[in-house]
């Protein structure tokens, strides 16, 4: 059973210009490129922040062969790229993307996706690390024990106090084929942690019924880790839904705003989570008389409560959300919205209060189905872009696709 989060949300938003805030109208960012020596055959960004600053990784394919690429943020620009991992058989799917974290020690961690059956889109979650910043990698690891030749994958990867690791993914142990019973079983979510030593100290469901195929998220707040997913009810309502790990246990998963919304299928559309101390903002996507549409919503409590949604898009959007929380408690989100006879990767800032900014489009998506999720990163006063489009620079998907990044000032 499913308990409803109660939106029981109390907000006073002052917003005076002569404090120091940004009237929401007047809010204005200017998009700059920022050339990122990605190849021509290139997708699936993510973008990660460390104590660093911004990371960006992304996917190369030549041939058969795939490898995982990232460069970090500097002054200057983006480092020289590096290879985390590389090799063939690789599951790859523009909404299920490998990622690359910089933990606080400078340890980095690499996630990807390898295939154990591909009739069966059946792969298995790998995980990596490196000390020396990249030069040399241990040998992969899966968080998962169970063996089956299911899905293993859409993770998120975080770091826990004491130099731990954490990630959540979805497992699908228990939809295992059964020809007796072809539609049996149902996608989890689960959890699994290491320590300092590489020592795996979990792996444990929180969910054990989900969204097939939706990308989830994840923060670290002083109450203990958020994630948020897509959860599937018995009756194919299919909201989103978020869980705490607190006191080393995860709670009964709570709704974010009852949406309603029936499915009978996966909409590959997952939320995305933002935490700045017990400060959290979400962006989801959902359908509502047959539009789609982009939501954000603010927490001051880690995720226990919820504000009213707040509406992102302006004619209805494709969903890939982002956000990122600012400092003065206003979020800027993303979304893919059709505009102009065009996909557009858009952003606006957002108040807890439900004012917002108008929308500013980042870039044209090419191909909004293969061109994937579009993301956003922000250090400090930045924010951060990153998305695939076709590798020619036109907007008509041709002649492969390439990663792009951008910057923007915040004001």
């Amino acid at each position: 059973m499913r308990m409803t989060g109660a939106l029981v949300f109390v907000t006073a938003v002052t917003l005076a210009v002569s404090c120091g805030r940004t009237d929401p109208a007047d809010w204005r960012v200017t998009i700059e490129p920022l050339a990122l020596p990605s190849g021509p055959d290139s997708s699936e960004p993510q973008l990660t922040m460390s104590d660093r600053g911004v990371l960006v990784s992304w996917i190369e394919r030549t041939g058969p062969a795939t490898r995982l690429r990232f460069a970090e943020r500097t002054a200057s620009g983006w480092t020289d790229p590096v290879d985390a991992a590389a090799g063939e058989g690789w599951f790859l799917s523009y909404a299920d993307v490998p990622s690359v974290l910089r933990l606080s020690d400078g340890t980095l961690v690499a996630q990807w996706l390898e295939n154990t059956e591909e009739l069966l889109e059946a792969y298995d979650l790998h995980l990596s690390y490196s000390t020396d910043n990249g030069r040399t990698w241990a040998p992969s690891f899966l968080p998962h024990h169970d063996g089956t030749k299911t899905q293993h994958g859409f993770a998120s990867v975080f770091e826990l106090p004491g130099r731990a690791l954490g990630l959540v993914w979805l497992d699908g142990r228990a939809a295992e084929l059964d020809a007796t019973d072809p539609e049996g079983g149902a996608m989890s979510l689960r959890y699994a942690a290491f320590d300092a030593n590489w020592k795996q100290t979990a792996d444990v469901p929180i969910d054990l019924r989900v969204c097939e195929c939706c990308p989830t998220t994840a923060v670290v707040t002083p109450d203990g880790v958020l994630t948020a997913f897509r959860d599937r009810s018995e009756t194919e309502i299919r909201d989103i839904s978020v869980s705490r790990l607190e006191n080393g246990a995860w709670t009964l998963p709570t709704t974010v705003h009852d949406d309603n919304w029936e499915i009978p299928a996966c909409p590959v559309n997952g939320p995305m989570l933002s935490a700045r101390g017990r400060n959290v903002a979400v962006a989801w996507f959902t359908v509502k008389d047959d539009q789609g549409q982009a939501y954000a919503a603010f927490s001051t409590d880690a995720g226990r409560s919820w504000g009213a949604p707040i509406r992102l898009d302006e004619a209805g959007a494709l969903g890939r959300v982002d956000i990122e929380l600012l400092d003065d408690g206003s979020a800027v989100a993303a979304w893919v919205e059709f505009a102009d006879q065009r996909a557009q990767f858009r952003i606006r800032r957002v108040e807890p209060s439900g004012v917002s900014s108008p929308p500013v489009t980042v870039a044209g998506v090419s191909d909004a189905r293969t061109s994937g999720y579009p993301r956003l990163a922000r250090q400090g006063g930045e924010l951060v872009f990153a998305w695939a489009e076709s590798a020619s620079g036109g907007e008509s998907g041709e002649g492969g696709l390439q990663v792009r990044t951008a910057r923007a000032t915040l004001p």
